[in-house]
């Protein structure tokens, strides 16, 4: 029987190669990203099996390699699709403030709140620099690409001062991000700080270094 239009579903970046056609399979595939996130969280890359995740999934193991060829490439695609999740929560932060800057700081606000929910999103990510060190550059490549072009884009509309090159965005992008992931480290991992007030307290640094 064929599939109907409307139980298509984009392929999701989550998996390598084998995108589910359906929203069944969506799901299903969710699923173990879910599961697979709870077992490298809880346990450590060493220390979980693909019978554990499909167990904690409730699918069968020949479900597991509809989408995945291995441990390694299901690790993969969760770096990624976590990766995904913080750029797909921080986004509506990103809009809705006086200015650039002032979305940075709703967008650090967002993100500790992330952090606060998802608290093994630091250590899968961690391990990820040595389960596949490329995937754990592409990781921060691709976020502190995305602060750069923000910054860029706060330059060009005067909210930030128009002497900084790209270079120099680059590099200011890099450390906000280094940041802002020790932050949620201190105060959304080992703390339960108010996110807002943390914020604040990094807006006004920003506000000074930036200034036009």
């Amino acid at each position: 029987m064929g599939v109907k239009v409307e139980d298509q579903v984009a392929p999701s970046a989550a998996s390598e190669g084998k995108a589910p056609r359906t929203a069944r399979g969506e799901r299903t595939l969710r699923k173990i990203l879910e599961a697979a996130r709870v077992e490298f969280g809880e346990r450590g890359f060493a220390d979980t099996s693909i019978v554990g995740i499909t167990q904690r999934a409730a699918v069968a193991l020949g479900t597991f390699y509809t989408y995945f060829d291995s441990k390694e490439s299901l690790f993969q695609a969760l770096v990624r699709d976590m990766s995904e999740q913080v750029r797909d929560h921080v986004g509506p932060a990103l809009s809705g403030g006086s200015d650039g800057l002032d979305n940075e700081r709703r967008a650090l606000d967002a993100f500790l709140g992330f952090v606060r929910e998802h608290r093994d999103i630091y250590r899968i990510i961690d391990q990820s620099e040595f389960v596949d060190p490329a995937v754990y550059r592409e990781h921060y490549d691709t976020t502190a690409e995305r602060i750069a072009g923000r910054l860029r884009t706060a330059r060009e509309r005067g909210e930030i001062d128009k002497g900084f090159s790209d270079a120099d965005l680059a590099v200011l992008a890099w450390g906000m991000m280094g940041a802002n992931v020790f932050l949620g480290l201190r105060f959304a991992v080992w703390d339960d700080a108010d996110g807002e007030s943390i914020a604040n307290v990094m807006s006004r640094v920003w506000r000074q270094g930036f200034a036009a």
